[in-house]
């Protein structure tokens, strides 16, 4: 019963794992980084704001990273929004499901639910795939609806394919590299950066008061060290006299 009991609470994770296969990049993730945080915002706002919404996050909360409120609606907002509104888009949820196939999911909390390196991978695994609506597929998310974005950025890469016969002499084909066949206006270790950048700026969306609340949980384990040693003594003193 006891080992029926763990595998059910390891099955998801085991689930997981299995299903997993694809090796994931560690993300730079460093919350403490605010030229980092303000950099992810600015690409955030170019080119995800488009037709991901962040609908629990409002803009003025950026201020919490080192931006003014000036800085916010000169650089962060479109002409229409206002500082205390949530990053919400225009693009309605019928017109998204026809030109992609299903809406765009909002990224509020998108590191929080896939994790920062599967962000920080799959911004960097797009490849060129004619066989798809958009063109394009991703190593990370196979037959991915979203076109690559940030190909201006990168470049397009291309797969090279090698063939691999299977155990009962079938053939078929694994992408084995990719090449470069038209370069971005970034470097590679250019466009890894500003990937990290906003990754970082995902993750810290995702819980901005993250900070806030690991400084709260020190000073309250503090306290409670503090706290311990002073109620056992009180302790030792109360029932010296009982024997």
């Amino acid at each position: 019963m006891k080992k029926l009991f763990f595998l059910l609470l390891a099955a998801p994770t085991l689930a997981f794992a299995s299903g997993a296969g694809i090796h994931l990049d560690t993300a730079p993730v460093n919350l403490n980084d605010q030229g980092s945080l303000q950099r992810g915002a600015r690409v955030f706002v170019n080119y995800c704001l488009n037709c991901h919404s962040a609908g629990y996050m409002r803009y003025n909360r950026m201020q919490d990273i080192g931006l003014s409120e000036a800085q916010i609606k000169e650089n962060l907002l479109y002409a229409a929004d206002k500082p205390g509104e949530t990053m919400a888009v225009a693009m309605r949820t019928k017109d998204a499901k026809d030109w992609f196939g299903a809406p765009p999911p909002d990224l509020s909390v998108i590191t929080r639910s896939r994790g920062a390196d599967w962000v920080y991978t799959y911004l960097r695994s797009f490849y060129r795939d004619d066989s798809r609506p958009t063109g394009w597929n991703n190593t990370v998310f196979d037959k991915v609806g979203m076109p690559h974005v940030m190909q201006e950025l990168q470049g397009q890469l291309a797969p090279v394919y090698r063939t691999e016969k299977t155990e009962d002499g079938k053939e078929h084909h694994v992408i084995e590299r990719f090449e470069l066949v038209k370069p971005g206006k970034l470097t590679q270790a250019e466009y890894d950066a500003l990937v990290g950048d906003l990754t970082n700026y995902l993750s810290w969306m995702g819980e901005p008061a993250k900070g806030d609340r690991m400084q709260i949980g020190l000073v309250v384990l503090l306290f409670l060290s503090v706290f311990y040693v002073v109620a056992f003594y009180l302790k030792k003193e109360f029932w010296k006299d009982v024997h």
